[in-house]
């Protein structure tokens, strides 16, 4: 089995129409299960959880017509899995569980893309990078991973490394694995699994997230995959999926987690 549960409509619409056309990519490519991972930030009502000017002008979804859209695509015989990427917010764990509890997500991706003002991703910020200290960028970034692991709220975290994206990467490998030894120790102890994403490759970094280090101890400490393209374009869902399988297996994986209406089920790889 291949699933790709990350993926965004928020370059087009919340219509039938529209999820359709990934719904229908996934199958193209082989892909049994999929699901839809709208970014939290884009809902009134997460404005008391994550609110920063960046997101307040992209601030413009109601959860009401999010959870109808698959309400309707369930009507339609549409086998997609509906979920949330939430932007993982420190002091804000009561607000995210009440949020999370509220709909009935399929599984609930939690990611950090923010480091305290810092879009670490956003082309807006990547100046940012030069401006200040790299280990301490990469080390607050690491902080929220570990905590985010820490609070079980999430079912995956999601690009687990993005903070390479823009290839400002520590040369100090002892640093790097200090860094995975931490955070994968928190995931092993959580219900939280990491996806091998390949939007990785077509970022700036060209590399799949995680790192092969990374997923190596991933796997070494038992904390469970899946696959995920982060697709924000129809034909982006399962992209570059012969590499993510390749680096998985590599590994020494041979399952995949799936979830179906907030249970979780182990397969195999495909």
């Amino acid at each position: 089995m291949l699933t790709d549960y990350h993926s965004h409509l928020e370059k087009g619409t919340l219509t039938i129409d529209y999820l359709k056309q990934f719904v229908d990519t996934a199958k193209e490519k082989g892909i049994q299960e999929f699901g839809i991972s709208e970014h939290a930030y884009h809902f009134y009502e997460t404005k008391n959880i994550v609110s920063k000017p960046w997101m307040e002008e992209r601030r413009y979804y109601k959860m009401d017509d999010y959870v109808d859209l698959f309400k309707r695509a369930d009507q339609l015989g549409m086998d997609v899995r509906m979920s949330i990427e939430m932007d993982y917010t420190p002091g804000k764990h009561a607000e995210m569980e009440a949020f999370i509890k509220s709909y009935p997500f399929d599984y609930v991706i939690g990611s950090v893309h923010w480091v305290e003002d810092f879009g670490i991703d956003l082309a807006e910020y990547r100046k940012e990078w030069d401006r200040r200290d790299l280990y301490d960028t990469y080390r607050s970034y690491y902080d929220q991973i570990v905590t985010l692991a820490e609070s079980n709220l999430f079912d995956i975290v999601g690009h687990i490394d993005l903070v390479k994206i823009f290839k400002y990467v520590p040369t100090d490998q002892e640093f790097l694995l200090e860094q995975y030894e931490r955070i994968t120790d928190a995931l092993k102890n959580s219900k939280t699994c990491v996806e091998i994403s390949s939007a990785g490759l077509r970022k700036p970094v060209g590399r799949i997230y995680p790192e092969p280090e990374l997923l190596s101890l991933c796997y070494k400490k038992g904390i469970p995959i899946v696959l995920s393209s982060d697709a924000h374009e129809p034909h982006q869902v399962g992209e570059n999926y012969e590499s993510s399988i390749k680096l998985a297996k590599e590994i020494g994986y041979t399952k995949l987690m799936t979830f179906q209406n907030g249970e979780r089920k182990e397969v195999d790889l495909g």
